[in-house]
């Protein structure tokens, strides 16, 4: 078995966020809590708190670093509150009385000058204007677009319901990370969580919110984003009259010139099409790797996410829920954040031990391999053995199947308890 693969540095710089290239998959924004198995007195494996790093070619919704101290039991809401663990402090000031968002958002290549910031600002029908710094970062798994504000100036520029919102302005001051809700739910980051940012130390996730932005999956303050290597002055956010937007748009890109991207806020983004580009990959290992029909001898290919994974693995055994497939990534690692090896020598995102793997392990991504440390392979091949001791009959045989994977019932009331609780989340 080859070790993981560590994560790529970050890029310093950005040459423009990928606005245009925005999630195509509308997804539930809900966020898959962490948890952690019970003990297992035999068969499949002891789980324990993981030390080793992170294996390859796991979903870009992979978390890959240690889970939060404080971990819920059931799903959150990406709108929820900054834990109570963490005292709001007052540093961003009281919700604003006037809030109104900008009508567009461009983002250039490369630091826009000052002269050039004075033309935009002077141009007809340019009500006012705020300038972020931005770039894309490597966050844990995924590549996220991210602009730095200062929290005081940014927040009459967002909308009222987060505007309103203290704890959000608190944790930019903090120097935290707000995520944008649906990034939140695509990614399944914790709230709490403190992911990896590469060579760039770690950022937790404090809060989320509908920003609104499209193609800008999170905002931090101006000092963090030096920190994590922003580009500065990038992002003009722009107020102009909704019958405006067209031609001030229009207007703003040719100052701007070549390479510069400008899009409007709250306007009706288009269906996705098969052209459409996709997520960022999850790993530059295999990752043109071949994507095949569900079920087909447990191929499923390389979805973007993990909560895409679960329930295309579900397909290796037809009559199993993914929410069941879920519930034991979300107990057994945190959905890829705590690989292992356990204290009983178990690995991957889904914990099997090396013997079982032997037996069960598959080769869902197509590559060639049968990769412990792959969600791409790992999670299939749970479906897989679940299957195997009759997870697809449901009831007192799915029980069955779930106490096979941990000789625990406790363990088995857990996930299906959890696996209910995804199901509820997103009828």
């Amino acid at each position: 078995m080859s070790p993981p693969v560590r994560l790529a540095p970050p890029r310093a710089a950005l040459a423009g966020l990928a606005l245009l290239t925005v999630l195509s998959i509308a997804v539930a924004a809900v966020l898959l809590a962490t948890g952690d198995a019970a003990g297992r007195a035999g068969g499949h494996r002891v789980p324990a708190a993981a030390t080793g790093a992170p294996g390859t070619g796991s979903p870009a919704a992979s978390p890959l670093l240690a889970p939060p101290a404080a971990v819920p039991q059931t799903p959150v809401s990406p709108a929820a509150s900054t834990p109570a663990s963490r005292p709001a402090s007052t540093a961003a000031g009281a919700a604003p009385h006037r809030v109104a968002p900008p009508r567009l958002i461009a983002i250039a290549p490369r630091t826009v000058p000052e002269d050039v910031l004075r033309r935009v600002a002077a141009l007809e029908h340019v009500d006012t204007m705020v300038v972020a710094d931005g770039g894309a970062i490597r966050f844990s798994a995924a590549t996220l677009n991210l602009l730095a504000v200062d929290p005081a100036e940014f927040r009459p520029w967002s909308p009222r319901p987060v505007a309103e919102r203290t704890e959000v302005w608190d944790a930019l001051t903090r120097g935290e990370f707000v995520a944008e809700s649906a990034t939140a739910g695509r990614y399944l980051l914790q709230l709490g969580g403190e992911y990896d940012t590469g060579g760039n130390g770690r950022l937790r996730v404090a809060a989320s919110a509908p920003l609104g932005l499209p193609g800008v999956d999170g905002l931090v303050g101006r000092e963090a984003g030096r920190a994590l290597g922003l580009t500065p002055g990038v992002a003009l956010l722009v107020r102009t009259p909704v019958a405006r937007v067209a031609e001030v748009g229009a207007r703003i890109g040719r100052i701007l010139g070549r390479g510069a991207q400008v899009v409007p806020v709250g306007a009706r983004r288009p269906a996705a099409t098969p052209s459409a580009a996709p997520p960022p990959a999850p790993s530059t290992a295999q990752s043109t790797a071949p994507s095949a029909t569900p079920g087909a001898a447990g191929v499923v290919g390389r979805p973007a996410s993990y909560l895409d994974l679960y329930k295309v693995s579900a397909g290796v055994c037809p009559g199993l829920s993914w929410t069941v497939l879920a519930a034991i990534g979300q107990v057994e690692s945190g959905h890829g954040r705590n690989n292992g090896p356990s204290s009983a020598g178990a690995l991957g995102p889904m914990q099997f031990m090396p013997a079982t793997w032997r037996a069960y392990g598959m080769d869902g991504d197509g590559d060639g391999k049968k990769d412990i440390w792959s969600a791409y392979d790992a999670v299939p091949a749970a479906a897989g053995y679940l299957c195997a001791n009759g997870a697809a009959g449901g009831g007192a045989r799915l029980r069955g199947a779930v106490f096979r994977y941990n000789h625990s019932w406790d363990y088995v009331n857990k996930v299906l308890g959890i696996a209910d609780a995804y199901a509820r989340a997103y009828r």
